[in-house]
């Protein structure tokens, strides 16, 4: 096996949308390793969120089986990198946090701070020290969900600075503007000044070291998540959505949002909220009550991987109210759930490090 026949194999796959090949876009690097039959080597993108990173390397693949030879080892030998390659360094605002994960919605009600408090229980039980940004200005709910609206944060001292000391309960550090104010009131800011709080809970909270921060963004997109992708960087982004149309077509906007080229944040996946609701009284059951598998449709669509489907179960809508995580017993169905997801978000991140940031 020789590798010219690898390069004429890869002049079968055509960069989506172009007449060009891989080879005429010079994105196979001269680096193709042959031994026995295994075949490795690494392909360039011009950005690291390209959104066809993932079907172009199954192209890859396929074409080389097909006309090298069936018996060639390829899969998962693949590597992606970029022409300049991405350092994405420690955050300054937040030297020990290794990875900063925004939960998005393109629109309200689809659970998407249900998800981020139970994945962000799901990742302290699996050992990973962890904490929770509540950076819904003016819906602040991660109190609530954590049963501490009563908590109070403190200032303290940490070497010439005063930092604010999160609360923490299950295991996650939490932050939200409703520790500050009334739970009764409402929050009436202009944009401005709930970016400054937001700034203000990022740069003067004591997170320090942490594997995962998520941040619980705003349904939409607004000035809110403006201010956070210019001030932290973000490791990548996961989108929550229910199967209905309605929520699909917002959830493609949150998509793009993160995707384009001024944000360049990869999204990590997409989540399928209320994906089936099943009765209490008929486990086995399992009812579409806003369609069937439109996030895993929209996931096939864009190429995005589809992280979880969750169930609307009577017991995450209890626990949520009761402030007890479902995550907190990964031996139930739904306590299942979210552990799956939770692990299926690490291996994204660790994708993503390995194939695509140094």
């Amino acid at each position: 096996m020789y590798p010219q026949l690898i390069i004429e194999a890869l002049k079968k796959v055509k960069y989506p949308g172009t007449e060009k090949n891989l080879v005429e876009m010079d994105m196979v690097e001269d680096n193709i390793r042959i031994e026995g039959n295994k075949v490795s080597f690494s392909l360039l993108f011009e950005k690291p969120n390209d959104p066809f990173i993932r079907s172009i390397v199954k192209a890859a693949e396929t074409a080389i089986i097909t006309y090298v030879s069936s018996d060639v080892d390829i899969k998962g030998n693949i590597s992606v990198a970029t022409r300049q390659t991405v350092c994405r360094e420690p955050d300054k605002l937040l030297p020990g946090v290794k990875n900063i994960i925004a939960v998005a919605s393109g629109k309200g009600g689809v659970g998407k701070s249900t998800i981020a408090t139970n994945l962000a229980v799901s990742l302290a039980g699996m050992g990973y020290k962890t904490g929770l940004l509540d950076a819904d200005i003016f819906g602040p709910s991660q109190p609530k969900m954590f049963r501490i609206e009563d908590a109070r944060p403190y200032l303290e001292r940490i070497g010439d600075r005063d930092l604010i000391r999160p609360p923490e309960k299950y295991g996650v550090k939490l932050l939200s503007i409703g520790f500050f104010v009334n739970k009764n009131d409402a929050v009436l800011w202009r944009g401005a000044m709930a970016c400054n709080a937001l700034k203000q809970l990022i740069r003067e909270g004591n997170w320090g070291d942490l594997d995962f921060l998520l941040i619980d963004l705003p349904p939409g997109t607004s000035d809110i998540h403006l201010t956070m992708l210019q001030t932290l960087s973000i490791t990548g982004a996961v989108i929550v959505t229910t199967p209905q149309e309605v929520a699909l077509a917002d959830a493609r906007k949150g998509i793009s949002m993160f995707l384009n080229e001024k944000m360049n944040v990869p999204v990590l996946g997409l989540i399928e909220n209320m994906a089936w609701f099943t009765p209490v009284e008929l486990p086995e059951s399992q009812y579409f009550l806003f369609g069937k598998e439109g996030g895993k449709r929209l996931s096939e669509e864009l190429d995005i991987p589809l992280l979880g489907q969750i169930p609307i179960v009577q017991s995450i809508c209890e626990s949520g109210d009761n402030g007890v995580p479902v995550a907190l017993d990964p031996d139930t169905i739904t306590g299942a759930a979210f552990r799956a997801l939770a692990e299926n978000v690490v291996e994204r991140v660790e994708w993503h490090r390995k194939h695509i940031f140094c």
